[in-house]
């Protein structure tokens, strides 16, 4: 802690506080600070250092505090006003509206010591010759926490009618109360217009757009603009989350998550701000902060998680059950407090109808990592059909039981499993659990051979490798049932298990068998085309595995076996496909394995083509959902062959056709994919949107760590593509802990740091910029390439030199400079010259070091010019050497500090107009292109000329930088503003010739 010796010193410390964090350590520093300035027998020194107290007080959680102060203040004020200097006197006045806010917000202070207040506020502005606008704006404040509606209605109006003088609120600041009072009164489109000046960034303070873009999250929603919602949570959010004094704000982002369908995000929000449960300095605040954490346990016990652990007040556990009367009982309490000072209930019945809120959406995607601690369950997921090569879809079923149910259940099933359609596992599944219930429950109901057969069937059909023995099972059923070909085709299907497990030879063997006694079978008329089919189609498959386990080794007598007995399919149910779904799906399934084995053998037109006739097929016979498999094949093959439309049609019909009974983690891949293309076709608006939902449905899936992690890290460099920073960062900084060089390559680890440092860059967080930075150029430089490592290193440098680490970033850019010089690239080496020479001027090494760093940039410059192997490359390093003596030129003027009268300062002039000359010279060798540029080098060197007392060479300049723009449009700002410069010049030269001939 530096000492105080003197006002200055004082000073610098308060400056110092004041870019400290929000919190009692900086509420502490001001309070030493005003002992310091006691000692200093000086009144202004006090009187400055109770501002700052009550400044810091002001923007902190102990607002409690800032009265003392300022009672302080006023009366130095009223007893020596001549103590005050003119920025003071406007302090002092400024703060009375602090003044009039704070007591409202503490409901110890009675209604009529404010009103007094606000009486003695109006005097002393009327006596400044201040208007009325601040005063009414208290007066509406106060008439609106209380509940007059018509006095709120009447100050408001006299808010915006009064003139804006040095008093009124900062303009963000106004337009944040303004749009409030419309919310407030359900004119949610009103407020939204009334803030977006101050949203977009036009008019900013201290607290804005932060509380604006916190009350704006409610009226997006109710207005159905989701999108935005989710924008400006994620924008806002990180801007209030370091500032300890945002109680009420935060509590709005916790109401959002919680109203939104994000409850576990809404948790996380409540653990990262413990304090907030507690901190007594403003009540009002927590009143909103309680109200919120009481809506959002109340949520959580309403879907069934009241026994869950959650964030709560310091000193024991919590569960969402416990917490939500505690919280709603310390809510209502402080209500009650305002009521009772107020003399009405319209606080009370504030915070019970924010206590009372309903979710407004049920899910919106926010696009950050969700806490894998969140008691919050997913939705039931919906369940895809189980694609033809397992016979049957799965889904839930109606939910029956018992005797009297089994009749319409075995309608329903047989109904659904005949026609292909989904819920037909569950189904079946619901008639063998009726029969069990029925059987335990002493009925006599006993299911036929062929419907226990049916059942067994359909459930192995889920069970993926331990599925063999039931359909054997089924087998023996259907035999039993009288039905040989059904028995068959029961057991291909557990031969087609072995192949899915990896064993093919060992089901070629099994499947052998039934093959040849279904062609018997058939040719005698002892069974149908249906069994038959599915034999040949399990015989078929099978071979189609041996096709995939072959590998780099296929053998074209494999790959024929496998293409005969595909068509031997075909060639059974062709010209049947109108009579029965099934032979449709079995033709079109046929096709599609075609164009797979097409595929392998090369011919990806050929597969493209067939993939996409099938899938046709499948829409045609009014089963869609088996065409999403072959739709994201068709993308595959399409994207392989360039053809980035029909890769992005063919995602679209997956999608569409998987509807409801896609399951999460295809509805995840097939976002990430369109997101893929659509981005790679510059439609970064649209790939955003695809990778948020492909993260949603990731999660969802319980595929949060994996695909998840993909989804928003691509998510993330989309929104960084659109400008969107401050959401990039919250996605980026959210989904670091997932992206690992294990699961997702050490390649994608560097880049969402890389993208997450130039979010920070843009967002003015240069040395956490820096960090994130570093942290990916120290992962490259294991890599055999080093142009990445190389352009980090330099990336990290300039971030260093922002956040004014300047020993920091002279290291950064040298390290930088080697790395440029290792991998060849001459115009990276170049500009880390440059920036060290800059830097080098300010540190120890001074002018000497600087000029012979720039005189390094120079000549390596010069040098690679020199070795350019081509006319482009040749032209854009000559344009890095005219830059770079410009550089050197504006760098020896910094140097003489404009000395030109003595010779140490005209000598560096010299030199800077040689610079310069040559700056010209290498700008003038690139033709009409590089034009300005050498006009601006000719500007600075008349300028110099001017300087050095050589004003004909000026004019000669200046006139020549003229008729090299003669003919500019006059819509080319930068030819005019070059014209402009040299007009000036030549104005400035004659003016002084007048003024030597006058003398």
């Amino acid at each position: 802690m530096s000492s105080i010796t003197d006002f200055d010193s004082l000073r610098r410390a308060m400056g110092e506080n004041s870019e400290q964090p929000e919190g009692p350590a900086r509420n502490a520093r001001a309070e030493h600070l005003l002992l310091e300035a006691e000692k200093l027998n000086t009144p202004l020194a006090v009187i400055e250092a109770l501002g700052h107290q009550l400044k810091v007080y002001n923007y902190s959680s102990e607002k409690g505090k800032m009265f003392v102060p300022f009672a302080r203040l006023l009366r130095m004020w009223d007893e020596r006003p001549e103590d005050f200097d003119q920025y003071e006197t406007h302090a002092l006045h400024w703060v009375f509206k602090w003044m009039s806010a704070g007591m409202l917000d503490q409901p110890h202070i009675p209604l009529a010591s404010i009103a007094k207040w606000l009486g003695e506020m109006e005097h002393r502005y009327r006596l400044a010759g201040h208007s009325e606008r601040a005063v009414r704006s208290a007066e509406f404040s106060v008439a609106a926490h209380v509940g007059d509606m018509p006095r709120a209605e009447r100050a408001y109006a006299g808010w915006l009618a009064a003139d804006r003088d040095t008093m009124a609120d900062c303009h963000a600041c106004e337009l944040h109360g303004q749009g409030w009072w419309q919310a407030e009164n359900g004119r949610d489109a009103e407020a939204l217009e009334l803030w977006r000046p101050v949203l977009e960034g036009e008019f900013t303070c201290a607290h804005e757009p932060h509380t604006a873009l916190a009350s704006s999250l409610l009226p997006l929603l109710r207005l159905g603009r989701a999108d935005e919602a989710r924008a400006h949570h994620l924008r806002g959010f990180r801007l209030v989350r370091p500032m300890e004094s945002m109680r009420g704000a935060y509590a709005d982002h916790v109401e959002f998550c919680t109203l939104s369908g994000n409850e576990a995000r809404a948790l996380e929000l409540l653990a990262e701000r413990p304090a907030y449960f507690t901190d007594e300095g403003h009540p009002r605040s927590k009143l909103d902060f309680l109200s919120v954490v009481a809506l959002l346990m109340d949520r959580l016990t309403g879907l069934g998680l009241g026994g869950s652990q959650v964030p709560g007040p310091a000193g024991r556990t919590w569960t969402a059950a416990e917490l939500a009367p505690h919280a709603r009982a310390g809510a209502l309490a402080l209500a009650a407090r305002f009521d009772e000072r107020n003399g009405t209930e319209y606080v009370s019945e504030r915070a019970r109808a924010r206590m009372a809120r309903r979710p407004l959406v049920d899910r919106l995607p926010l696009g950050v990592r969700p806490s894998g601690a969140s008691p919050i369950r997913t939705p039931e997921r919906p369940v895809r059909p189980v694609a033809p090569g397992a016979e049957m879809s799965a889904a839930p079923g109606t939910e029956s039981s018992g005797a009297s149910a089994l009749p319409a259940l075995l309608i329903e099933a047989r109904r659904l499993s005949d026609t292909l359609q989904p819920h037909a596992v569950e189904a079946w599944a619901a008639v063998a659990r009726a029969a069990r219930e029925a059987k335990a429950a002493g009925d006599d109901v006993a299911l036929e051979p062929r419907d226990r057969a049916e059942a067994a069937d359909h459930e192995a059909m889920v069970l993926g490798p331990e599925a063999t023995n039931l359909f054997e099972r089924a087998a023996e059923l259907y035999a039993e049932a009288g039905d040989p070909g059904e028995a068959l085709a029961a057991r291909a299907r557990a031969a087609y298990v072995h192949a899915l497990a990896g064993r093919v030879d060992e089901a070629l063997a099994a499947v052998a068998g039934p093959h040849e006694e279904i062609l018997a079978l058939y040719a005698a008329g002892g069974t149908g085309m249906r069994q038959t089919a599915s034999v040949l189609m399990a015989r078929a498959r099978i071979l189609t595995r041996r096709v995939h386990a072959a590998g780099e080794d296929l053998e074209d007598a494999v790959l024929e076996e496998a293409v005969t007995a595909v068509r031997a399919v075909l060639a059974l149910v062709e010209g049947h496909t109108g009579e029965d779904v099934r032979f449709a799906a079995r033709a079109a399934e046929a096709q599609a394995m075609l164009g797979e084995l097409a595929g392998h053998a090369g011919d990806v037109e050929t597969a493209a083509e067939l993939s996409a006739r099938a899938a046709e097929a499948f829409v045609a016979a009014g089963l869609p959902w088996f065409a999403v498999e072959y739709e994201a094949r068709l993308a595959q093959l399409a994207h392989h062959l360039g053809d980035v439309d029909g890769a992005e049609r063919a995602l679209r019909a997956a999608l569409e056709h998987g509807g409801p009974y896609l399951e999460p983690v295809g509805r995840a891949q097939l976002h990430l994919q369109l997101a893929e293309v659509t981005g790679g076709l510059g439609r970064v608006a649209e790939a955003a949107d695809h990778a948020l939902e492909a993260a949603h449905w990731a999660d969802e899936a319980g595929e949060g760590p994996t695909l998840g992690a993909w989804a928003r890290h691509q998510l993330g460099g989309f929104l960084l593509r659109r400008g969107r920073w401050a959401e990039a960062a919250e996605v980026l900084e959210s989904v670091l802990p997932d992206v690992t060089a294990g699961t997702h390559g050490d390649g994608a680890v560097v880049q969402t740091l890389w993208w997450l440092g130039d979010c920070l860059g843009e967002l003015g967080e240069h040395r956490a910029a820096a960090e994130r930075r570093l942290q990916a150029a120290e992962i490259a430089r294991n890599w055999p390439e080093q142009q990445d490592h190389a352009t980090l290193a330099h990336l990290a440098a300039s971030s260093l030199e922002q956040a004014g680490l300047t020993d920091e970033a002279e290291r950064a850019y040298a390290r930088a400079g080697e790395l440029w010089r290792t991998v060849g690239d001459a115009p990276g080496l170049v500009r880390s010259l440059r920036a060290r020479a800059w830097l080098t001027l300010r540190g120890e090494a001074g002018p000497d070091g600087a000029r012979a760093l720039m005189a390094d940039a120079v000549e390596e410059c010069g040098a690679a010019v020199d070795a350019a192997p081509d006319d482009e490359t040749r032209a854009r390093l000559t344009a890095d050497l005219g830059h770079t003596h410009r550089q050197f030129a504006d760098l020896l003027v910094r140097v003489a500090g404009g000395r030109a009268a003595d010779v140490g300062g005209q000598a560096l002039f010299e030199e800077a107009v040689t610079a310069l000359d040559r700056a010209v010279a290498a700008f003038a060798l690139l033709g009409p292109d590089t034009l300005r540029d050498r006009s601006r080098a000719e500007l600075a060197a008349a300028w110099l000329e001017a300087d050095l007392g050589r004003p004909a060479d000026a004019a000669a300049r200046a006139r020549a930088v003229l008729s090299a723009h003669e003919n500019a449009p006059e819509e080319d700002d930068t030819a005019q503003s070059l014209r402009s410069e040299a007009e000036r010049l030549l104005n400035t030269l004659a003016e002084e010739n007048r003024e030597r001939a006058e003398d």
